[in-house]
């Protein structure tokens, strides 16, 4: 299993890169949210990727970091979620992002993406829902504070609203805008009052 690619970007295109590692060009169909990553051509770059075997063709998905690669996989597990439909919902927004709407159950989240109709945007977050909200990695990158340290004590359940603040910050809000969104909002945890502020964000509530 191709688990990482570090070398030269030999090719930049809107859905693929072609990155030369050791002499051999290794083809990655890539996310709008990835390809933003990608330094322009004769610059390195280093990928998580995903190979997808079937049987007539090996197939090299390229991740910018392992929660995006890690939610792919997710989405794949969907039914009527196949690769190039799970690398659009991908190129929506952010990994932190895309995750906070699962867990909150914001299905409209997904309709903007190509091949994801109402049906589909539903049964994505019912099936998902619990499983996003249980695993750390991309729970963890929703609520973590901009900064912190690798093995700092963790903040206890009495501030879940600074966990919340720093992780809205940590998307694009500045502090005001994280304020103003939290507002009003509830909840017993961090992802919680991050998913209601992302809900007012967009108009939602």
């Amino acid at each position: 299993m191709i688990s990482l690619l570090r070398g030269e970007v030999l090719v930049r295109r809107a859905d693929h890169v072609v990155i030369l590692c050791g002499g051999v060009g290794y083809r990655a169909a890539v996310s709008a949210q990835t390809l933003g990553h990608v330094p322009a051509c004769g610059r390195e770059v280093s990928l998580h990727t995903h190979l997808l075997a079937r049987e007539d063709a090996l197939t090299l998905y390229g991740f910018h970091c392992e929660e995006e690669r890690d939610l792919f996989l997710m989405l794949l597990s969907v039914q009527a979620i196949g690769p190039k439909v799970a690398l659009a919902i991908l190129s929506q927004g952010p990994v932190r992002e895309l995750a906070g709407a699962i867990a909150a159950g914001d299905s409209r989240r997904f309709l903007c993406a190509p091949g994801v109709g109402k049906r589909t945007a539903e049964r994505l977050v019912v099936e998902l829902r619990e499983r996003v909200a249980g695993e750390s990695a991309l729970v963890g990158s929703m609520a973590a504070p901009a900064g912190a340290e690798a093995g700092a004590p963790a903040l206890t359940a009495a501030a879940p609203r600074i966990l919340a603040r720093e992780g809205l910050v940590e998307l694009g809000y500045s502090l005001g805008e994280a304020e103003a969104l939290l507002g009003e909002c509830a909840g017993e945890s961090a992802e919680e009052l991050i998913a209601g502020a992302l809900k007012r964000a967009r108009g939602v509530v």
